[in-house]
């Protein structure tokens, strides 16, 4: 059985440090496989600079499965490429065609500061989950999952929230770099369970000031967010984080 393969030019955006100013550079790449994944025809370039004594394209990545969050790029305008509910190491070069044009460049966020060429400091979210602190349990013996009653749809409502990976693809594809729905979804999944209820107030008002304070921009309902989210979670959790903000200021 042949394999289909393809030839592509990159235009990868190219910053060695954080204080450096950074530019394109374009690469030519010859008989990619469409089986590839984005990340292994990257791994290819890095092959081909280091044999020619260049430095390689630092990027992001760990699980390369969809479930760590940790790689992310734009791929010509678009954060994780242009497939939907797809991270970046799950999209594979068989939805590009031979003699395309793809422009690489990091996620682009005041919070995202850039370290090195695809790479940007994510850790902005980490402190925006740290600032959600933690549940209150009984000590003990582990209680039977069937003894809390939780309806199905909220507890699939609370699944889906915590689906979230925290890539900050959201952040890259909003127009005012907000984090509304990254911390809407760490919201929402502690909310609407009995065991995120004993700091719930605390929660959400911690979250959203961390939030505000690590310099990301406020939700005007584009949308992008929900469009380039690689789990598909949906903008209601914004909306539940606003009315979760709203009661704990107000009513405490």
């Amino acid at each position: 059985m042949s394999i289909d393969t393809i030839d592509l030019s990159l235009e990868i955006w190219r910053q060695k440090d954080s204080k450096a100013t950074g530019n394109f550079e374009t690469y030519a790449l010859q008989n990619i496989s469409t089986g590839m994944s984005f990340l292994e025809m990257l791994d290819v370039l890095n092959e081909n600079l280091t044999r020619a004594g260049k430095d390689p394209v630092a990027f992001d990545h760990d699980c390369r499965e969809g479930i760590c969050g940790m790689c992310g790029a734009v791929i010509n305008g678009v954060a994780h490429g242009p497939e939907p509910e797809t991270t970046l190491c799950q999209l594979h070069m068989r939805h590009f065609k031979t003699g395309d044009t793809l422009v690489i460049e990091p996620f682009r966020s005041r919070a995202f500061p850039i370290r090195k060429d695809l790479i940007t400091d994510r850790s902005a979210l980490d402190r925006i989950i740290q600032a959600g602190g933690y549940v209150s349990v009984n000590t003990g013996g582990t209680p039977d999952g069937n003894t809390i009653p939780i309806p199905s749809a909220t507890a699939e409502l609370a699944m889906d929230a915590a689906s979230c990976i925290g890539c900050g693809a959201c952040v890259a594809s909003c127009p005012n770099g907000a984090a509304m729905l990254f911390t809407g979804a760490k919201i929402s999944q502690l909310c609407l369970l009995p065991q995120g209820q004993p700091e719930r107030t605390e929660r959400a008002l911690a979250m959203v000031k961390a939030m505000d304070t690590e310099g990301f921009g406020n939700c005007t309902n584009e949308r992008e967010c929900e469009a380039v989210c690689p789990k598909g979670i949906s903008i209601r959790n914004i909306a539940r984080m606003n009315k979760e903000f709203v009661k704990a200021t107000f009513f405490g």
